[in-house]
């Protein structure tokens, strides 16, 4: 595919998420730092909600991988906006603190594909795509032994010891597998032509530029809904 070619529909989907999870954010706020009454947020409803948001933006970070040129910046950018985020929540909100969060994954994902990719590049699309779901599937539901729950580096790594607390955890593993799942599917579709003939429509300009510009609008969105809250708790 010409690099030229602008994918307008893959910038649609990351604008459509975006609000997606900004809105998220804004009911888990209201529910747990203004005492709003939402019994159906912490259950399946909210459930599938906050699965269907970082289904696609890891899913659309693997698609996305093979597209771009400067993965090393790219990674540390983003790996270094979700340490930002840890630190700004560490020392505000201690009681909920983000620890390894969907950014520190996205990042950390970016820069590990850099040395794998060399490897994936061997393995047939079709299968590696499959290989990568089970995989993703195994661990998810892996019962790990409990020697591997020690510390933060297990942690991050997917295997958290009891004491530890994230409001949004995102580990390599099992995470790590469906960005790979979303490298391979990406492989797929452009050995088809699937994504010029899926994504190079849609562009809408409002949604478009907020696809573009998820990294600065994500760092920015919880201290405005944050005060945005805040306000309307004073004015109810």
């Amino acid at each position: 595919m010409d690099k030229k070619i602008r994918l307008h529909g893959l910038d649609l989907i990351r604008g459509v998420t975006l609000l997606s999870m900004i809105a998220y954010h804004g009911t888990w706020n209201l529910v747990y730092l203004f005492g709003v009454d939402l019994p159906w947020y912490d259950r399946l409803p909210g459930h599938i909600w906050q699965q269907s948001i970082c289904w696609t933006f890891i899913l659309l970070s693997g698609f996305c991988f093979s597209m771009g040129s400067r993965h090393l910046k790219r990674g540390l950018e983003i790996f270094g906006g979700g340490a930002l985020v840890s630190a700004v929540t560490l020392i505000a909100m201690p009681e909920n603190q983000i620890l390894f969060g969907i950014l520190t994954f996205t990042g950390s994902a970016m820069l590990i594909m850099i040395p794998l990719e060399k490897l994936l590049k061997k393995v047939p699309a079709g299968f590696g795509a499959t290989a990568a779901m089970v995989l993703f599937f195994f661990f998810e539901n892996w019962q790990a032994p409990a020697w591997l729950h020690r510390n933060l580096l297990t942690a991050y790594l997917g295997f958290p010891a009891r004491s530890f607390v994230s409001m949004d955890y995102f580990p390599i593993f099992p995470w790590i597998f469906l960005f790979i799942t979303g490298y391979f599917l990406y492989r797929i579709f452009h050995s088809r032509g699937w994504d010029v003939k899926l994504f190079s429509g849609g562009n809408l300009p409002v949604l478009g530029w907020l696809g573009r510009h998820t990294l600065p609008i994500y760092l920015i969105h919880q201290p405005v809904l944050y005060g945005l809250g805040r306000l309307w708790y004073y004015l109810k």
